[in-house]
């Protein structure tokens, strides 16, 4: 069993978003996403087949939504039902 720390290994790249996979098994994916000022697409919408569960370490974000807009801080966390726009 090896020990290991959410903010290893992290690259400051301001172009792409960054996915580590910390844990995946037949009933759970956990990873850490990295992202600096990333957005979605105009007009785009994720569309996913299993709920999501997102919790912010460091930092702002905005998850918008169909019918609102969510703004999140260190520490903050929201569970996504799947197939929500």
């Amino acid at each position: 069993m090896d020990k290991s720390n959410i903010f290893g290994n992290i690259l400051a790249d301001s172009k792409n978003e960054q996915f580590y996979e910390i844990l995946k098994n037949e009933k759970v994916r956990i990873e850490t996403i990295v992202s600096n000022g990333h957005k979605s697409e105009k007009d785009f919408w994720y569309d996913q087949d299993e709920n999501e569960f997102v919790m912010l370490l460091e930092g702002h974000a905005i998850i918008e939504f169909e019918d609102k807009r969510v703004e999140m801080v260190k520490g903050d966390f929201i569970d996504i039902p799947k197939h929500v726009k």
